[in-house]
């Protein structure tokens, strides 16, 4: 009875190893390989999640990777057939995007190439704002609570800008204003926005919101920004007694939290370290940096802000930054302030320009502000703001025009202080 067992066990083992597959004979397989890009920055994604999908019943299988600092990633040991190769990416939520995907064919014989990419800005405009005239702007973004960053829904978000325009009464100045209101997701948009030009975002709700944050226009006319909702407390930096001397200063209100926000500031000419630099938030605490460069702040208001750097001789600096927890370091470059006079722009203004649009000795004494604009040989005004250039022969002086460099510069921070310089609310 017992070696009846032992052979009908014996038979089994034999039966189930001829009915088993044939290891030795594996189907072809090969990889699929890209890289995934951002249409907007124009420029690699870095992070996103990658995966490859059966989109048949032929083949059960799936591959998963992330994408390196390239944006590249490679998927192997991929069989023939069809599939759907997509990846997400948090970028993706802040367009109001689903996972991008798209169907490729494997063939085992040879690796496969295939690209992706978040849609490019024209399409975008058209996806976020509808079919129609396509001559504005868009602006997008998430608002996510500084503390939990997690997306909040049903906040103010609003968006402004100035416009100037030369009417035969004079300079008329308007302010638009654009509300949008955050979805379930925290996602707003706004539409047929100024082609070019500047823009100010800002998000309230209650007693929590951002600074006012300062957007360039780009030339594509779509813009990404993601912004973070937090609070403040109004603190008085002096002594706020009552005193009977009207010539006592006055106390000081700043804007205080418990966030924390670190970074280092160089020259732009050099790369070196820019010590004891001025870095403060708005109308918040302020530090100055180290011989290193490196810096420090402590007790700032939760959300997005804006930071100001300054540095004796330098351009200034104002940026937007999330002041939430596990931020990465900032880095800050300053312009060093270049001497607005070019005698050799001057000199050669001066054998092209006819001597009767030369400044006059009168007009010499008058503020720079209210002097005429320079004219060319051609007879088209200069733009941008007036410096004085010696005359090459006599001594006088002529006007011509700063270095479009020196003028963006210079128009960025008078429009920045003008637009930010405002009282806090009692």
């Amino acid at each position: 009875m017992r070696v009846r067992l032992i052979v009908w066990f014996v038979l089994l083992a034999r039966l189930a190893a001829a009915q088993a597959p044939d290891t030795t004979r594996q189907t072809p397989r090969t990889t699929v390989s890209g890289v995934v890009r951002d249409s907007i920055a124009r420029a690699p994604l870095a992070g996103a999640t990658v995966q490859l999908v059966a989109a048949d019943s032929l083949v059960h299988l799936s591959r998963t990777t992330v994408s390196d600092s390239l944006g590249q990633f490679i998927l192997a040991d991929v069989p023939a057939g069809r599939y759907i190769l997509g990846f997400y990416h948090a970028m993706l939520d802040s367009l109001g995007l689903e996972p991008v995907a798209r169907r490729v064919n494997v063939d085992a014989s040879r690796p496969l190439r295939a690209d992706l990419a978040i849609p490019s800005a024209a399409r975008l405009r058209a996806i976020v704002c509808g079919p129609g005239p396509d001559s504005g702007s868009v602006v997008v973004g998430v608002l996510r609570d500084s503390r939990y960053r997690m997306p909040v829904a049903g906040v103010t978000v609003t968006g402004e800008w100035l416009e100037l325009t030369l009417t035969p009464k004079g300079l008329d100045r308007r302010q638009p204003r654009r509300v949008a209101t955050t979805a379930k997701n925290g996602w707003f948009a706004f539409c047929n926005l100024p082609s070019t030009g500047t823009i100010s975002l800002m998000a309230t709700r209650g007693a929590d919101s951002t600074d006012l944050v300062e957007i360039e226009l780009p030339d594509d006319r779509f813009f990404r920004r993601d912004l973070y909702l937090g609070s403040a407390r109004i603190v008085l930096t002096a002594d706020s007694t009552p005193s009977d001397d009207s010539l006592a200063p006055r106390p000081t209100r700043r804007r205080a939290g418990d966030g924390r926000l670190s970074g280092v500031v160089v020259i732009v000419e050099t790369d070196m370290p820019l010590a004891g630099a001025e870095v403060s938030i708005l109308d918040g605490p302020r530090t100055r940096a180290n011989e290193l460069g490196e810096w420090t702040l402590v007790g700032a208001p939760n959300g997005t802000r804006l930071l100001e750097v300054r540095a004796v001789g330098y351009y200034p600096e104002r940026r937007a930054v999330n002041v939430v927890a596990g931020e990465a370091p900032i880095r800050t470059a300053l312009s060093a302030v270049t001497p607005m006079l070019d005698t050799g722009d001057c000199h050669e203004r001066d054998r092209s320009q006819p001597e009767g649009i030369r400044e006059s000795a009168s007009e010499r004494r008058r503020p720079i502000s209210h002097r005429r604009r320079g004219r060319t040989a051609e007879g088209q005004s200069d733009v941008g703001p007036l410096a004085l250039c010696p005359k090459r022969e006599s001594g006088a002086q002529q006007i011509r025009p700063i270095r479009d460099s020196h003028a963006r510069q210079l128009r960025r921070s008078l429009f920045a202080s003008d637009l930010h310089r405002r009282p806090l609310l009692e």
